[in-house]
């Protein structure tokens, strides 16, 4: 078992790049499944569901070769299997997209049900309805998603999405690409990782316009012949580095960002008084006076995302009143608010809201991450408690975050990796 030792109490300094992001390097991973040809994927992120991932290509067929830690080559013209090893595709969320690319591309997949963090029923409801009326018979049994295409190519559709769905979105535009015909989803999400997936798909040879905006229209091409395509920075990554500094104070230059995707995280952290400076591609950090309350809200981009939630709700511990975190996406993401509390902090959850009383300061505790998202946010608590924190289930944090540990120590954080035992349980004897 590995955990992260962290001693808070310090503010940060200095520079941190921000890596590829990792909402967008899930889904066109597995959207190389659609080229016929070799891409070349740049700015990578190293990260556990990358590799994941890469090893579930390989398994489908698939020759990848990692040029150096942020740039691989695929070539998906040998795939011999449209069904995922289970092993593999129920350790992540991502693997959903699998389903899309390979019904596109061969009109035939089997993927077992998402996994990933813990925090809400995933639905896949509209990724089945969006495949449905492009022709293809879907249905759930034994804990797999099983869709086919009698005359082995998808046709065009025009698809209306109940609500604002990021993986539907790029499910049905991944399976549309290859289709015959246009098809034209409305309700569509915005999010800068369904920018970046049909970037990626057109440079690949696809007719995809709209994306960014509420309408995207897919105009089916007969194939997808390869190229070369360096994916968008990790506006979460930003983001978490940037809350970071807010709840220990400190002076941060965050390089290797799009500015314009960090509104709506910047506007809420000046509101609690933290200082952003903008630039072409960095974003400079400094907090010195006490942190403002305010309400957060999350929704749909360009709303505050999700995935910043666990993050805000730790600065918002240390503010000066009491703040509101309402939760307008996920079911149940609150889970970590009782490791929160074990460090001193005053919460209350009702339903989808948390009212945060701010404290004059965490105390470290042993505490553990029960998602991604959480995890970060509780390195942040970590960083900004007194005393010593003790943080295992850090597997979560290393799927989403390349080189966490690395990037805070640069800044000044003190904070180790440990590697501790396994508990063994002592031998029961039978009377």
């Amino acid at each position: 078992m590995t955990q992260y030792i962290i001693h808070g109490g310090r503010e940060l300094f200095g520079k941190v790049t921000v890596s590829g992001a990792k909402n967008a390097a899930v889904a066109i991973i597995p959207a190389a499944l659609l080229v016929d040809g070799v891409c070349r994927i740049e700015n990578v992120p190293e990260i556990s569901d990358v590799t994941l991932l890469f090893s579930i290509l390989e398994e489908l067929g698939a020759k990848v070769r990692l040029l150096n830690r942020q740039t691989v080559e695929i070539d998906c013209r040998s795939i011999c299997s449209t069904q995922p090893p289970y092993e593999l595709t129920h350790r992540i969320r991502a693997s959903y997209y699998l389903l899309g690319a390979l019904l596109g591309r061969f009109g035939e997949a089997s993927v077992s049900m998402p996994g990933g963090c813990d925090f809400g029923v995933r639905p896949i409801d509209l990724h089945e309805k969006g495949f449905t009326a492009m022709g293809a018979d879907v249905v759930t049994e034994g804990g797999f998603i099983r869709a086919t295409v009698e005359t082995k190519r998808l046709h065009g559709a025009n698809i209306y999405m109940d609500q604002v769905s990021v993986g539907a979105t790029m499910n049905i535009m991944m399976a549309a690409a290859l289709a015959d015909g246009v098809t034209t989803i409305d309700n569509a999400a915005k999010e800068p990782h369904i920018v970046d997936l049909a970037n990626f798909l057109n440079s690949m040879g696809a007719d995809i316009k709209g994306a960014g905006t509420d309408t995207i229209k897919i105009r089916g091409v007969e194939q997808l012949k390869g190229g070369t395509y360096c994916i968008i920075p990790d506006q979460i990554e930003a983001g978490t580095y940037m809350a970071a500094v807010a709840a220990t104070g400190g002076q941060v230059l965050i390089q290797n960002v799009i500015p314009k995707h960090m509104d709506c995280i910047s506007s809420k952290l000046v509101e609690m008084g933290v200082h952003i400076t903008e630039e072409d591609d960095t974003l400079l950090v400094r907090r010195s006076d006490p942190l403002l309350p305010t309400s957060v809200k999350t929704l749909p981009y360009p709303g505050f995302p999700t995935d910043m939630q666990p993050q805000i709700a730790v600065v918002l511990s240390l503010a000066d009143g009491v703040s509101r975190v309402t939760e307008g996406v996920w079911d149940n993401r609150f889970k970590y608010v009782a490791e929160l509390q074990r460090m001193g902090a005053d919460i209350k959850v009702d339903g989808k809201t948390a009212a945060i009383t701010g404290v004059a300061q965490l105390t470290g505790a042993p505490i553990h991450a029960c998602d991604l998202r959480a995890g970060a946010a509780l390195v942040i608590a970590g960083l900004a408690a007194q005393g010593e924190t003790q943080l295992d289930q850090v597997q979560y944090i290393e799927r989403g975050y390349e080189n966490m540990v690395g990037k805070l120590r640069a800044l000044g954080a003190n904070i180790e990796v440990v590697d501790i035992p396994d508990q063994i349980e002592p031998e029961k004897h039978i009377v």
